[in-house]
């Protein structure tokens, strides 16, 4: 498929077939390379062929292939359009919450950092299929957490009032409904409430190492050298068994409403059917465990840097922001109400939006875009100009190689070497090589395709120090 350049990293997917509207992809010279090796824009003029799609779907810089929607699009739909299991994802609400500190980095020797590795460990359950280290308070939560999101952790002392403030949707997204999830997903998630889990998702020690903008990085609590904690999970098996659910089961309703789909992965149904408002309704659960699931493993980190440091108040610890990745919400985007679906994509809305928490309003709520295990992490604002893709930014680097190609591949000395002199938590590299540096793209170049056209502004650049991955 032809890409037809429109300025400096952007591309519009003319309109052809049964696409209803165009696409818009946002990449520089050699990402735009990368998508000849998959079949991503295929997906994207998929996703535009559907009933109700709003003009233009959009790629973001770090996109690939994945399973319906390609991982880095966006998909905004009317209200008589579709809502689509496969354009929101498995791992629903998958993001990324960054934890601030006074520390300064350097002042860390190699064995505190072991010891604070092991320490989180303990508290913190990692790999596939682990249940929560305290599993029988959590599950007695559970129902409640689906529904009201991390609110529901205050009386539980996992969360005070004040946080609620620092994570997208105030940590909650209404419409919940327990009663639209099976059986199945209900028994893989009561139990795994503060597990971090396997894939890409990681809890890292980092040091700031440049402030472009030392005005919004003063804003945010961040300055050069500082150490910082940012952890990436989402909703575990909960949200994959929904994801997994509803991808199946929307399939013979697209037929029951006329709806010709482009693709098994793009199953899906009305938005204001009754099995669009069940997938609706089961997703938001499964956004609300994954802000509950991040609230919880961070108060665990937060006692073990006070169990090993030193008391949380004297060592200046506090959340700057939780984002979401992988969901579909309802927001106004040029005069009208649609549903965005961003799959492997980040909000990013600019200064003096109405939908940034008030304590952001100034300089735009934290944009946070993770690196992939051993490179660097960013932290963004959006600005005016990212109006164009539905205040949407990329969630991180975006692959290059898919598991089994990278752990294929990639052998032990490419593998440290990439990593170089940062720590990682297990003795077998086997166990995590599919997460490799190696099989994603720069980072680097992923933040600034959007940087440089003024769609997001950088504040500031974080490099990690340790990382804890799980077995996937």
């Amino acid at each position: 498929m032809e890409l037809v350049r429109e300025g400096l990293n952007r591309y519009r997917l003319p309109r052809r077939g049964k696409m209803r509207v165009d696409g818009i992809v946002y990449v520089n010279e050699k990402l735009k390379r990368l998508l000849k090796e998959d079949k991503s824009l295929e997906q994207l003029a998929d996703a535009a062929s559907l009933p109700g799609v709003v003009d233009p779907v959009v790629g973001m810089p770090d996109i690939h292939e994945g399973f319906g929607l390609p991982i880095g699009g966006v998909m905004a739909v009317d209200p008589d359009g579709v809502i689509s299991a496969g354009a929101v994802g498995m791992d629903i609400n998958c993001g990324v919450r960054l934890i601030r500190t006074d520390l300064v980095s350097g002042e860390f020797t190699v064995p505190q950092l072991r010891k604070l590795m092991d320490r989180v460990e303990d508290y913190v359950p990692t790999g596939v299929g682990k249940k929560g280290r305290q599993a029988g308070a959590t599950a007695r939560l559970f129902e409640q957490v689906v529904h009201e999101g991390v609110r529901a952790l205050i009386d539980g002392d996992y969360a005070v009032p004040q946080e609620l403030e620092y994570i997208e949707e105030n940590g909650c997204l209404a419409g919940a409904d327990l009663g639209a999830v099976s059986p199945t997903a209900v028994k893989r998630g009561a139990l795994q409430l503060g597990t971090l889990g396997g894939g890409n998702h990681f809890i890292e020690f980092q040091e700031v190492t440049e402030v472009f903008d030392r005005e919004v990085a003063g804003e945010f609590g961040l300055f050069p050298g500082q150490f910082t904690v940012m952890i990436h999970t989402g909703s575990r098996g909960f949200g994959h068994q929904i994801c997994t659910d509803f991808s199946k089961s929307l399939l013979p309703v697209a037929k029951k409403y006329g709806i010709e789909l482009p693709s098994k992965g793009l199953a899906c149904a009305p938005v204001e059917s009754p099995e669009g408002r069940a997938y609706f309704a089961a997703m938001a659960c499964a956004v609300n465990f994954a802000f509950a699931n991040r609230q919880v493993i961070m108060q665990d980190v937060m006692r073990v840097l006070a169990d090993v440091l030193g008391p949380a108040e004297r060592l200046g610890i506090r959340l700057v922001y939780d984002v979401a990745h992988n969901i579909a919400k309802w927001e106004t985007h040029h005069n009208r109400r649609v549903l965005v679906h961003r799959k492997g994509a980040t909000r990013a809305l600019p200064a003096g939006h109405g939908d940034n928490p008030r304590i952001y309003r100034g300089t735009g709520h934290p944009v946070l875009i993770p690196g992939s295990m051993g490179t660097a992490s960013y932290i963004l604002v959006g600005t005016d100009q990212t109006a164009a893709s539905y205040y949407s930014a990329n969630h991180g680097a975006g692959r290059t190689l898919s598991r089994t190609a990278a752990a294929r591949s990639i052998t032990r000395d490419e593998f440290e070497k990439s990593m170089g002199e940062v720590l990682y938590n297990t003795r077998n590299y086997r166990d995590i090589v599919d997460e490799a540096p190696l099989a994603y793209k720069n980072i680097d170049e992923v933040v600034d395709t959007l940087a440089a056209i003024n769609m997001t502004r950088l504040v500031a650049r974080l490099r990690p120090l340790a990382v804890i991955k799980g077995k996937d």
